[in-house]
């Protein structure tokens, strides 16, 4: 079709950081009361492609269409009056404002209260939003937030929405509900795009799919003439196998036992509360919660680098002999076996130096056991390529700075370390975190390798469907207490997302 015809047609952009090109020659079309599906590999210029389209950055090359006439986007706000929005991964919201202080922020100069939270009741009423105008921003769950960021461009007056990863920390109930919105939003007339990697999201939600390989338009399918299966393959560009197996517990004996931890935060906040359970070896130990339901405070507890108010974490080696870890220095913890992974928001914040190359952040891990005045650096630099070559880090070398990489390439690292640390127990939060299929596939097999191997895993995701696929048993939190331990193959996504809710 005519760039005319679209809401909004984007073409020939190009946009380069530094010698990276991000975009090159995208054209990209989306038409009034649809839903587009972007989908792409990590670094595929997905999130840059429509950060030009809401004004965050300006493209090197090409023309931007709205409404069949062409327009330079420079900022945020222009577009914004061009009826364009965009909801990030990371919201944009003051957390001692209410509700709808942060929705009328910026949009005003001159505020009538009564006036504007009568505008906001219409807008809720007439897409099924659920907002207290009223509630203050920190006392809000994540869905209750991404819901002001949603009420927010709708009141500034956006046509188009952009949602980048909406769903990535949403229980099942809420991703319906937000559908739910979506699908009154489009009958309205609204154009949406949703960046995801969840392709059972795609298949339910989107009216056609658009996908971009190495920074360019690699096609686009109907949703409802094409399969899991061909947008993998498309994104990719070869054959991907979609099966994540999941092999019988290897000779199970109790590893970790974890006995009534509670954790209070530096805030005063009681994060964890009596939670107690244990790991075998050889199993898969998934955790199921919402974000903030005590998962990376139990995870820091086991491995040293949270206080604990009280309760045990007792570490028994092949031989039996029980190790009492709570009063533990980390790295003594480490030296027993137990390796944590964790993929925070800020992959640099967490045991990687921007500064340092591949290399020498592997070298991170084994510092300790070198000699006091010589370092070993033949054997990270062995880790390095091996962990390049397995989970394909997209990197010019291993001398490259790892501030450098892309936040997907930065998480293989993260993660292709501590599991090349042949440790006994695997502590493993968010490991996929954002990672395209292809990626994520590589670090589920990863992970199993280790559990082939007689190491007990723990594994804390966000997708239930892959909770449910890779473990052997599933342990449910909810305000930072356990909901129940389920058996992966015998229990229901719903299930799992009522007791995320303390709903069951």
């Amino acid at each position: 079709m005519e760039p005319g015809t679209a809401a909004v047609s984007m073409r020939g952009i190009s946009k380069s950081f530094d010698t990276k090109k991000a975009n090159t020659g995208v054209d990209f079309d989306l038409y009034k009361g649809e839903i587009v599906s972007l989908l792409g590999e990590n670094g595929s210029g997905k999130t840059t492609l429509m950060n030009m389209l809401a004004g965050i950055y300006f493209p090197d090359e090409g023309q931007i269409f709205v409404d069949g006439r062409e327009v330079k986007i420079s900022s945020p706000a222009q577009a914004s009056q061009l009826g364009i929005g965009m909801v990030h991964q990371h919201f944009k919201l003051v957390d001692v404002f209410t509700a709808w202080e942060n929705i009328v922020l910026g949009a005003e100069e001159k505020y009538d209260v009564p006036a504007a939270k009568a505008k906001i009741r219409e807008i809720c009423d007439l897409y099924g939003f659920v907002v207290d105008p009223d509630k203050k921003i920190y006392n809000m769950t994540v869905s209750e937030k991404q819901t002001v960021e949603i009420v927010k461009i709708i009141y500034r007056g956006a046509q188009i929405l952009i949602l980048d990863e909406p769903t990535a920390v949403l229980t099942p109930q809420e991703c319906e509900r937000l559908f739910e919105v979506m699908r009154n939003m489009k009958k309205d007339g609204k154009s949406i795009v949703i960046i995801t990697h969840k392709l059972n999201e795609v298949m339910e939600i989107s009216d056609r799919v658009v996908v971009l390989r190495q920074g360019q338009n690699a096609g686009q399918l109907e949703t409802a003439k094409t399969s899991a299966q061909e947008m993998t393959d498309m994104m990719v560009g070869h054959a991907v196998t979609l099966d994540i197996e999941r092999p019988e517990p290897v000779n199970p004996k109790k590893r970790l036992v974890i006995s009534g931890i509670n954790v209070t935060d530096a805030e005063g906040v009681k994060k964890v509360k009596n939670v107690s359970f244990y790991m075998n070896s050889g199993e898969i130990l998934g955790i199921a919660g919402i974000s903030g339901s005590g998962q990376k405070e139990l995870l820091e507890a086991i491995a040293g680098i949270q206080k604990v108010d009280s309760g045990s974490v007792t570490y028994i080696d092949e031989n039996g002999k029980e190790t009492e870890l709570i009063g533990m220095h980390p790295q003594d913890i480490r030296d027993l076996g137990v390796a944590l992974s964790f993929v925070p928001e800020d992959r640099l914040g967490m045991g990687l130096v921007g500064n340092m190359d591949i290399s020498e952040n592997m070298m991170l891990r084994t510092f300790g056991e070198s000699h006091k005045w010589f370092t070993d650096r033949d054997r990270p630099r062995k880790v390095a390529e091996n962990v390049v070559d397995v989970l394909e880090v997209s990197t010019p070398g291993l001398d490259t700075p790892v501030r450098r990489l892309s936040g997907g390439n930065i998480q293989k690292i993260l993660v292709g370390r501590e599991i090349s640390s042949d440790p006994k127990v695997l502590l493993t939060a968010y490991a996929v975190r954002g990672l395209d299929i292809n990626s994520s596939y590589k670090i589920y097999d990863l992970i199993n390798g280790q559990k082939k191997k007689g190491v007990a895993v723990l594994f804390v995701g966000e997708d239930l469907d892959v909770l449910m696929q890779i473990s052997d048993k599933i342990m449910v939190l909810c305000d930072g207490e356990v909901s129940d331990i389920v058996d992966a193959q015998k229990v229901t996504k719903n299930d799992i997302g009522l007791l995320m809710t303390s709903m069951s």
